[in-house]
């Protein structure tokens, strides 16, 4: 049973909350349940049952997709206050491809059950509205990764990547290790080292252990 903190984020996140009889309110709510991940947890793979809708109360997940040689190529992360379509893929017959989702920071997170979802999709537009409008927004994240992949040249990537993070955290310094932006920017380690390297002898970052600062972010602009 949902506490009346988790209810009331249900339905601020449910947009379509307010156009649901009492009937199918109740049944989302009877179907939805809280749930913690921790940093690090595999929380879908093509081998995983389907969970559900998930609502990110709080923390961070990667959406990736990984070759037979073990490359991973990140798709987009989500974080505080988003939701995640593809933990539900058994209900989006669309998805043909095979995803994974981790867990990048430990997470507070409502899971709607699929199954007790299903029925609901088809007997009301405003929930399919919904639906589509963040398959779309997550599918352009998609294109715009794949975008920078197939045709920026490194330096432009690392720098749009550098100026997000900068713009999300809202700071100059950034936690982070050049192998957790090798998983994220879809590159080696040591390209991205060489690359934070040169950037540093070019005054535009500082470089300490787990730590990048912007030190010049018009120079860092310039690149993109």
């Amino acid at each position: 049973m949902l506490n009346e903190k988790n209810l009331n984020y249900l339905k601020k996140s449910l947009t379509f909350w307010d156009k649901l009889p009492s009937l199918e309110q109740n049944k989302i709510i009877e179907n939805t349940k809280n749930i913690s991940f921790s940093k690090g947890d595999n929380i879908y793979s093509p081998t995983k049952k389907c969970l559900g809708i998930t609502l990110i109360k709080k923390g961070e997940l990667r959406v990736y997709m990984l070759s037979k040689e073990g490359k991973e190529v990140t798709l987009y992360r989500l974080k505080d206050n988003d939701i995640c379509m593809l933990t539900s893929s058994c209900i989006l017959e669309e998805i043909t491809f095979d995803i994974y989702i981790d867990c990048e920071k430990n997470t507070e997170a409502l899971i709607l059950n699929s199954l007790g979802f299903y029925d609901l999709i088809s007997k009301n537009v405003y929930i399919e509205n919904f639906i589509l409008k963040y398959t779309i927004d997550k599918f352009s994240k998609v294109m715009w990764s794949i975008e920078q992949i197939l045709f920026m040249k490194f330096d432009i990537r690392l720098a749009i990547f550098l100026l997000d993070e900068c713009n999300t955290l809202k700071t100059d310094e950034i936690k982070i290790t050049h192998e957790q932006i090798a998983k994220y920017v879809g590159s080696a380690r040591e390209v991205v080292s060489r690359m934070l390297k040169y950037f540093e002898q070019e005054n535009i970052v500082k470089l300490a252990r787990g730590t990048i600062k912007i030190i010049n972010k018009e120079k860092l602009k310039k690149l993109v």
